[in-house]
Protein backbone atom coordinates (compact mmCIF):
# COMPACT_ATOMS: atom_id res chain seq x y z
CA UNK A 1 0.00 0.00 0.00
CA UNK A 2 1.82 3.17 -1.06
CA UNK A 3 1.05 5.97 1.21
CA UNK A 4 1.83 9.96 0.79
CA UNK A 5 1.94 13.15 2.62
CA UNK A 6 1.71 16.21 0.76
CA UNK A 7 1.87 19.75 1.78
CA UNK A 8 0.42 21.02 -1.65
CA UNK A 9 0.36 24.78 -0.37
CA UNK A 10 -2.61 26.11 -1.92
CA UNK A 11 -4.40 23.33 -4.34
CA UNK A 12 -5.32 25.85 -7.04
CA UNK A 13 -1.67 26.60 -7.56
CA UNK A 14 -0.13 22.91 -6.79
CA UNK A 15 -2.70 22.18 -9.61
CA UNK A 16 -0.98 24.84 -12.05
CA UNK A 17 2.25 23.17 -11.74
CA UNK A 18 1.45 19.59 -11.83
CA UNK A 19 -0.24 18.11 -9.12
CA UNK A 20 -2.65 16.04 -10.93
CA UNK A 21 0.28 14.13 -13.13
CA UNK A 22 1.82 13.49 -9.72
CA UNK A 23 -1.24 11.77 -8.38
CA UNK A 24 -1.80 9.72 -11.53
CA UNK A 25 2.31 8.84 -12.09
CA UNK A 26 2.88 8.28 -8.36
CA UNK A 27 -0.63 6.59 -7.96
CA UNK A 28 -1.03 6.32 -4.17
CA UNK A 29 -3.96 4.49 -2.39
CA UNK A 30 -3.81 7.15 0.20
CA UNK A 31 -2.87 10.65 0.00
CA UNK A 32 -3.15 13.32 3.16
CA UNK A 33 -2.78 16.53 2.20
CA UNK A 34 -2.06 19.76 4.02
CA UNK A 35 -2.49 23.54 3.17
CA UNK A 36 -5.21 22.71 0.53
CA UNK A 37 -6.27 26.76 1.27
CA UNK A 38 -9.15 26.29 -0.47
CA UNK A 39 -13.41 26.80 -0.12
CA UNK A 40 -15.11 23.51 -1.19
CA UNK A 41 -16.39 25.75 -3.93
CA UNK A 42 -13.18 26.73 -5.53
CA UNK A 43 -11.16 23.43 -5.35
CA UNK A 44 -11.24 23.01 -9.21
CA UNK A 45 -13.34 19.62 -10.61
CA UNK A 46 -11.85 16.49 -10.77
CA UNK A 47 -8.29 18.00 -9.77
CA UNK A 48 -8.46 14.84 -6.98
CA UNK A 49 -9.34 11.94 -9.74
CA UNK A 50 -10.78 8.86 -8.68
CA UNK A 51 -10.56 9.68 -5.48
CA UNK A 52 -12.90 9.58 -2.38
CA UNK A 53 -11.82 13.46 -0.14
CA UNK A 54 -12.36 13.65 3.57
CA UNK A 55 -11.59 18.03 4.04
CA UNK A 56 -11.86 20.20 6.93
CA UNK A 57 -11.34 23.18 5.20
CA UNK A 58 -11.36 25.69 8.44
CA UNK A 59 -12.70 29.17 8.62
CA UNK A 60 -10.27 31.01 7.66
CA UNK A 61 -10.29 31.53 4.18
CA UNK A 62 -6.86 30.77 2.51
CA UNK A 63 -5.37 29.76 5.29
CA UNK A 64 -4.87 26.06 6.20
CA UNK A 65 -7.45 23.11 5.11
CA UNK A 66 -6.41 19.22 5.69
CA UNK A 67 -7.54 16.68 3.84
CA UNK A 68 -7.22 13.19 3.08
CA UNK A 69 -7.59 11.22 -0.47
CA UNK A 70 -8.70 7.28 -0.25
CA UNK A 71 -9.37 4.74 -3.14
CA UNK A 72 -12.03 3.31 -0.87
CA UNK A 73 -14.72 5.10 0.77
CA UNK A 74 -13.82 5.30 4.58
CA UNK A 75 -15.18 3.64 7.28
CA UNK A 76 -15.94 6.64 9.32
CA UNK A 77 -14.11 10.02 9.26
CA UNK A 78 -13.36 12.02 12.12
CA UNK A 79 -12.78 15.74 12.48
CA UNK A 80 -11.90 18.79 15.20
CA UNK A 81 -14.61 20.52 14.14
CA UNK A 82 -17.68 18.03 13.72
CA UNK A 83 -18.04 18.54 10.16
CA UNK A 84 -16.09 17.76 6.89
CA UNK A 85 -16.38 18.05 2.88
CA UNK A 86 -17.03 14.29 2.23
CA UNK A 87 -17.34 13.61 -1.26
CA UNK A 88 -16.96 11.03 -3.77
CA UNK A 89 -15.52 10.59 -7.19
CA UNK A 90 -16.94 13.21 -9.63
CA UNK A 91 -19.02 15.05 -6.87
CA UNK A 92 -18.74 18.31 -6.89
CA UNK A 93 -20.91 19.51 -3.60
CA UNK A 94 -20.09 22.01 -1.17
CA UNK A 95 -22.38 21.01 1.36
CA UNK A 96 -20.75 19.39 4.29
CA UNK A 97 -21.61 16.56 6.69
CA UNK A 98 -22.12 16.37 10.39
CA UNK A 99 -19.56 13.68 12.00
CA UNK A 100 -19.83 12.12 15.30
CA UNK A 101 -17.98 14.76 17.87
CA UNK A 102 -14.83 13.98 18.69
CA UNK A 103 -13.90 14.83 22.51
CA UNK A 104 -11.13 16.98 22.21
CA UNK A 105 -7.44 16.95 24.32
CA UNK A 106 -7.45 20.41 27.12
CA UNK A 107 -5.84 23.07 25.27
CA UNK A 108 -7.60 22.55 21.73
CA UNK A 109 -10.43 23.96 21.71
CA UNK A 110 -9.06 27.09 20.30
CA UNK A 111 -7.55 25.10 17.76
CA UNK A 112 -10.66 23.57 16.59
CA UNK A 113 -12.14 24.85 13.66
CA UNK A 114 -8.88 26.20 12.16
CA UNK A 115 -8.79 23.33 9.28
CA UNK A 116 -5.57 21.66 11.20
CA UNK A 117 -6.35 18.23 11.62
CA UNK A 118 -8.93 15.30 9.93
CA UNK A 119 -8.66 11.43 9.89
CA UNK A 120 -10.23 8.34 8.75
CA UNK A 121 -10.75 4.78 9.37
CA UNK A 122 -9.28 2.70 6.11
CA UNK A 123 -12.19 0.82 4.59
CA UNK A 124 -9.36 -1.55 2.91
CA UNK A 125 -6.93 -1.69 5.35
CA UNK A 126 -6.74 -2.05 9.34
CA UNK A 127 -5.49 2.03 9.50
CA UNK A 128 -6.16 4.81 11.18
CA UNK A 129 -5.02 7.82 9.08
CA UNK A 130 -4.68 11.57 10.00
CA UNK A 131 -3.48 14.73 8.45
CA UNK A 132 -2.21 17.46 10.51
CA UNK A 133 -0.95 20.41 9.70
CA UNK A 134 1.02 21.61 13.14
CA UNK A 135 1.32 25.91 13.30
CA UNK A 136 4.17 27.15 12.71
CA UNK A 137 4.94 28.68 15.72
CA UNK A 138 7.50 31.79 16.32
CA UNK A 139 10.32 32.44 18.65
CA UNK A 140 9.73 33.74 22.33
CA UNK A 141 10.40 37.16 23.35
CA UNK A 142 13.80 36.59 24.64
CA UNK A 143 15.16 35.59 21.16
CA UNK A 144 12.90 38.77 19.16
CA UNK A 145 15.57 41.14 17.94
CA UNK A 146 13.91 43.85 15.61
CA UNK A 147 15.60 44.48 12.14
CA UNK A 148 16.84 40.91 12.12
CA UNK A 149 12.81 39.56 11.99
CA UNK A 150 11.00 39.01 8.57
CA UNK A 151 7.76 39.33 11.04
CA UNK A 152 7.04 42.03 13.26
CA UNK A 153 7.96 41.03 16.47
CA UNK A 154 4.91 40.06 18.68
CA UNK A 155 6.33 39.55 21.97
CA UNK A 156 6.28 35.71 21.79
CA UNK A 157 2.48 35.24 20.91
CA UNK A 158 3.00 32.90 17.94
CA UNK A 159 5.43 31.10 19.92
CA UNK A 160 3.22 30.68 23.02
CA UNK A 161 0.25 29.74 21.05
CA UNK A 162 2.27 26.60 19.41
CA UNK A 163 3.49 25.78 22.66
CA UNK A 164 0.01 25.42 23.42
CA UNK A 165 -1.04 23.75 20.93
CA UNK A 166 1.69 21.08 21.06
CA UNK A 167 0.87 20.73 24.79
CA UNK A 168 -2.77 19.63 23.87
CA UNK A 169 -2.32 17.75 21.02
CA UNK A 170 0.21 15.77 22.68
CA UNK A 171 -2.75 14.39 25.28
CA UNK A 172 -4.73 14.17 21.93
CA UNK A 173 -2.42 11.98 19.98
CA UNK A 174 -2.21 9.28 23.11
CA UNK A 175 -5.83 9.06 23.12
CA UNK A 176 -6.33 8.52 18.84
CA UNK A 177 -3.86 6.23 19.54
CA UNK A 178 -5.42 4.26 21.87
CA UNK A 179 -8.55 4.36 20.59
CA UNK A 180 -7.50 2.76 16.85
CA UNK A 181 -5.60 0.17 19.03
CA UNK A 182 -8.87 -0.26 20.71
CA UNK A 183 -10.63 -0.66 17.35
CA UNK A 184 -7.86 -3.00 16.39
CA UNK A 185 -6.39 -0.69 13.78
CA UNK A 186 -2.89 0.98 13.40
CA UNK A 187 -2.12 4.76 13.30
CA UNK A 188 -0.21 6.28 11.36
CA UNK A 189 -0.29 10.24 11.75
CA UNK A 190 1.28 12.14 9.22
CA UNK A 191 1.13 16.00 7.85
CA UNK A 192 3.88 18.71 8.34
CA UNK A 193 4.46 19.50 11.98
CA UNK A 194 6.92 22.82 11.48
CA UNK A 195 9.22 20.79 13.65
CA UNK A 196 12.85 19.56 12.54
CA UNK A 197 13.11 17.09 15.21
CA UNK A 198 17.37 15.90 15.05
CA UNK A 199 20.39 17.42 13.28
CA UNK A 200 19.69 15.35 10.72
CA UNK A 201 16.50 17.19 9.40
CA UNK A 202 17.98 20.52 8.84
CA UNK A 203 20.55 21.48 6.76
CA UNK A 204 22.12 24.33 8.26
CA UNK A 205 21.26 23.00 12.03
CA UNK A 206 24.26 24.80 13.72
CA UNK A 207 22.65 28.23 12.77
CA UNK A 208 18.90 27.12 13.25
CA UNK A 209 18.78 26.74 17.34
CA UNK A 210 17.45 29.91 17.66
CA UNK A 211 14.95 29.74 14.63
CA UNK A 212 11.48 28.90 15.01
CA UNK A 213 11.11 24.85 13.82
CA UNK A 214 14.21 23.88 15.45
CA UNK A 215 13.93 25.43 18.89
CA UNK A 216 15.24 22.67 22.05
CA UNK A 217 11.52 22.86 23.65
CA UNK A 218 10.24 21.83 20.11
CA UNK A 219 12.61 19.04 19.48
CA UNK A 220 12.30 17.89 23.73
CA UNK A 221 8.50 17.67 22.34
CA UNK A 222 8.73 15.77 19.24
CA UNK A 223 11.13 13.47 20.97
CA UNK A 224 8.40 12.82 23.72
CA UNK A 225 5.70 11.41 21.61
CA UNK A 226 8.06 9.02 20.10
CA UNK A 227 9.14 5.63 21.67
CA UNK A 228 9.35 2.03 19.99
CA UNK A 229 6.13 1.39 21.80
CA UNK A 230 4.40 4.04 21.04
CA UNK A 231 4.99 6.15 17.44
CA UNK A 232 7.82 5.67 15.13
CA UNK A 233 8.82 8.43 12.67
CA UNK A 234 8.97 5.90 9.53
CA UNK A 235 11.32 7.60 7.04
CA UNK A 236 13.84 8.00 9.68
CA UNK A 237 13.81 4.37 10.67
CA UNK A 238 14.34 3.57 7.18
CA UNK A 239 16.75 6.09 6.38
CA UNK A 240 18.93 6.02 10.04
CA UNK A 241 21.90 8.31 10.69
CA UNK A 242 21.65 10.27 7.13
CA UNK A 243 21.06 14.00 6.61
CA UNK A 244 17.65 14.61 5.18
CA UNK A 245 15.82 13.60 3.11
CA UNK A 246 14.54 17.06 3.49
CA UNK A 247 11.07 17.83 2.61
CA UNK A 248 10.39 21.66 2.94
CA UNK A 249 12.65 24.36 0.98
CA UNK A 250 12.80 28.18 1.02
CA UNK A 251 11.50 29.42 -2.40
CA UNK A 252 14.30 32.08 -1.75
CA UNK A 253 17.57 31.94 -3.00
CA UNK A 254 19.43 28.84 -4.26
CA UNK A 255 18.06 26.52 -1.02
CA UNK A 256 16.38 24.14 -3.32
CA UNK A 257 19.46 23.75 -5.70
CA UNK A 258 21.63 23.83 -2.85
CA UNK A 259 19.57 21.26 -0.80
CA UNK A 260 19.73 23.65 1.75
CA UNK A 261 16.23 22.15 3.29
CA UNK A 262 14.53 21.01 6.13
CA UNK A 263 12.64 17.47 7.02
CA UNK A 264 9.26 18.64 8.37
CA UNK A 265 6.92 16.22 7.36
CA UNK A 266 6.44 12.84 8.52
CA UNK A 267 4.86 9.28 8.76
CA UNK A 268 4.55 8.62 12.18
CA UNK A 269 3.12 4.99 12.87
CA UNK A 270 2.41 2.77 15.35
CA UNK A 271 5.46 -0.18 15.52
CA UNK A 272 3.45 -2.86 13.46
CA UNK A 273 2.85 -0.64 10.93
CA UNK A 274 6.61 0.77 10.82
CA UNK A 275 7.66 -2.13 10.83
CA UNK A 276 6.08 -2.90 6.94
CA UNK A 277 7.71 -0.03 5.61
CA UNK A 278 9.84 -1.36 2.66
CA UNK A 279 10.78 2.14 1.00
CA UNK A 280 10.03 5.70 2.30
CA UNK A 281 11.85 8.90 1.21
CA UNK A 282 10.52 12.40 -0.57
CA UNK A 283 9.10 12.92 -4.19
CA UNK A 284 11.92 15.52 -4.92
CA UNK A 285 11.61 17.67 -8.02
CA UNK A 286 14.80 17.27 -10.41
CA UNK A 287 14.50 21.07 -10.62
CA UNK A 288 13.13 23.87 -9.06
CA UNK A 289 10.62 25.38 -11.89
CA UNK A 290 9.40 22.34 -11.65
CA UNK A 291 8.12 22.33 -7.81
CA UNK A 292 4.45 21.73 -6.98
CA UNK A 293 5.16 23.24 -3.64
CA UNK A 294 7.71 24.58 -1.35
CA UNK A 295 7.58 21.02 0.03
CA UNK A 296 8.04 17.76 -1.81
CA UNK A 297 5.38 14.89 -0.95
CA UNK A 298 6.68 11.77 1.42
CA UNK A 299 5.74 8.60 0.04
CA UNK A 300 6.26 5.52 1.97
CA UNK A 301 4.78 1.93 0.68
CA UNK A 302 3.80 -1.01 3.45
CA UNK A 303 3.89 -4.42 2.65
CA UNK A 304 0.72 -5.15 4.80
Amino acid sequence: MRIATFNINGIRAARRRGFEQWLRERDPDVVALQEVRARAAAIPPGVFGGYHLAYDEGVHAGRNGVAILTRHAPDAIRTWSGTALVRGPGEVHTDTAELDPVPLARGLREFAAHGRYVEVDLADAPITVASLYLPKGGLPAHLQKPGRMREAPDGGARYERKMRFLDGFARQLTRSRRDAGARGRDLLLMGDLNIAHTRHDVRNWRRSNQVEGYLPKEREWFGSILSPRTLVDVVRSRNPDTDGPYSWWSWLGQSFANDVGWRIDYHLATPGLARAAVSAGTDREPAADKRMSDHAPVVVDYEL
